[in-house]
């Protein structure tokens, strides 16, 4: 099957982008502030519509772009019928802005506009509601900060923005997935569960994997434990994908920014040869490769440079399944052909021995050599059976806070003693991987890292402003069901 780009408007985006890369990022003076608008829109899935939510900037599309050096000024605006709250994942404003539900500040009631004003980190980040049910509605968007470089590089940028996708109502989904234990009022997340005090971190679960099962210790686990009706790049399928236009030859700077709720990926860009340069928004060494995983919330640049002429589909490819997605790269006249929304064969466990993550070393300085003043041990546990994720054997309401003083040299090592992986997310810090199971590296930093089953993955970073940041697993049902703490900074 073919698809005529003209229908499709081909020549009409020559110079396009994905959707947010099309955004002008130029025209606002420093100092005028932006809209945003938390607001609900209508798209097409597999040749049905569906309602969903989203974050449009001023021109009614979705994320935003700045320059470099552009500050945060950002007016929100909540246009829903319920109260919701926008997190700037990765990014590192006062901790008064960082978009947590009454942590400090409370959420945005219908029709209420909150302004925002920070110093941005540049690099590839995207936003998102912080509460759960409405992250799984597509309540998130890109969230873009250019780079010196980015304006004169001879490249050009393309967005893809994952998403998994279910037409039932995101409450369903949990209730499904949790068999009701989701706590779907995160507005009151700060009192206590009925889940508290149950640890489960001491779990024997010595993995090996099996045709896409884990075995833990006799227990073969799924990889995935909720099938969604879709799985999206940029709001689209495969059975009406994104199609870009290129130049032969060209080179692209891919920002691939997984915004699921529980889907792990691999980017797949077939036979062209890709360079990853930055993860998580930060600068790595190149790593050539055709295939790279990435968890929930973490995110990936990787530069690319076309054979010539013709199509060039980049695929994300559903873990331990055969669900898949993407967007084409085109060339003017290239022959577009369908491509099924189930490969062959299902795909591998992502870094399941860490090999990615340990191979990655940051582009720029590393943290400065000093005394590490304080180390926490922080174990990640839970079942299935009750559904139930725990952070040192804690849901949130009776937890213990990780505690640290600003300023101060802190190791955080995650210990997974559960039988699923977990992406493990910090609000206001950055933090830099220096040791995987017991190998000291220079790794790379990043705001997201992903920790397999039976895995250890030590962190460093220096405490940043005094205030309480959440810590917590972005696989939204784990979440939901308490697998978060706080890092408690004093001054």
């Amino acid at each position: 099957m073919k698809h005529d780009l003209t229908r499709r408007g081909f020549l009409a985006a020559s110079t396009a982008m994905a959707a947010t890369t099309a955004l002008p990022h130029r025209g606002f003076a420093q100092g005028s502030p932006l809209s945003l608008t938390a607001t609900t829109r209508v798209i097409e899935v597999n040749g049905r519509a569906a309602t969903v939510m989203g974050i449009t900037n001023g021109a009614g599309k979705q994320g935003l772009v700045l320059d470099p050096g552009q500050r945060f000024q950002v007016d929100l605006t909540n246009a829903l019928d319920e109260e919701t709250i926008i997190h700037w994942h990765g990014q590192i404003p006062p901790n008064v802005q960082d978009g947590v539900p009454n942590l400090p500040m409370p959420m945005l009631t219908p029709g209420e506009m909150r302004s925002y004003d920070y110093a941005t980190l540049p690099g590839t980040f995207w936003m998102h509601s912080h509460v759960p049910v409405q992250e799984m509605s597509l309540l998130a968007a890109p969230l873009i900060v250019r780079r010196p470089e980015d304006l004169t590089a001879d490249r050009q940028e393309v967005v893809m923005f994952l998403h998994d996708f279910a037409f039932k109502p995101a409450e369903e989904v949990l209730a499904e997935i949790t068999n009701g234990a989701a706590q779907h009022d995160m507005s009151s997340m700060g009192e206590q569960s009925d889940m508290a005090g149950m640890d489960h971190s001491g779990m024997d679960m010595s993995a090996m994997m099996e045709g896409g099962q884990m075995n833990m210790g006799g227990m073969a686990m799924d990889l995935n434990d909720f099938d969604f009706d879709a799985y999206l790049a940029n709001d689209r399928t495969l059975a009406d994908p994104e199609v870009i236009a290129v130049e032969p030859k060209g080179r692209i700077l891919l920002r691939v920014i997984n915004a699921s709720a529980a889907t792990v990926f691999w980017i797949d860009t077939g036979g062209v040869a890709a360079r990853l340069v930055a993860v998580d928004g930060h600068p790595v060494e190149p790593m050539a490769g055709t295939r790279f995983g990435i968890a929930m919330a973490q995110r990936l640049d990787l530069e690319i440079d076309l054979p010539g002429a013709g199509g060039f589909p980049i695929l994300a490819l559903r873990e331990g399944a055969r669900e898949r997605t993407g967007l084409i790269l085109a060339t003017k006249g290239a022959e577009i052909r369908r491509i099924e929304d189930l490969g062959e064969t299902e795909s591998d466990a992502f870094d399941i021995d860490l090999a990615q993550e340990v191979s990655l070393r940051a582009a720029t300085a590393p943290l400065a050599p000093r005394p590490v003043d304080r180390s926490h041990m922080i174990m990640l546990g839970g079942t299935m059976q009750p559904y139930v994720w725990t952070i040192n054997g804690q849901v949130w309401g009776s937890h213990i806070p990780i505690i640290a003083t600003s300023g101060e040299r802190v190791h955080l090592t995650f210990h997974n003693m559960s039988m699923m992986g977990h992406p493990i997310h910090l609000h206001g810090h950055v933090f830099q991987v220096v040791n995987v199971n017991g190998r000291a590296i220079n790794g790379a930093f990043r705001d997201t890292v992903y920790v397999p089953p039976m895995a250890m993955v030590t962190v460093a970073l220096d405490a940043g402003e005094a205030a309480r940041w959440m810590l917590h697993c972005h696989h939204m049902p784990h979440l939901s069901t308490g697998m978060m703490t706080e890092f408690a900074v004093t001054a």
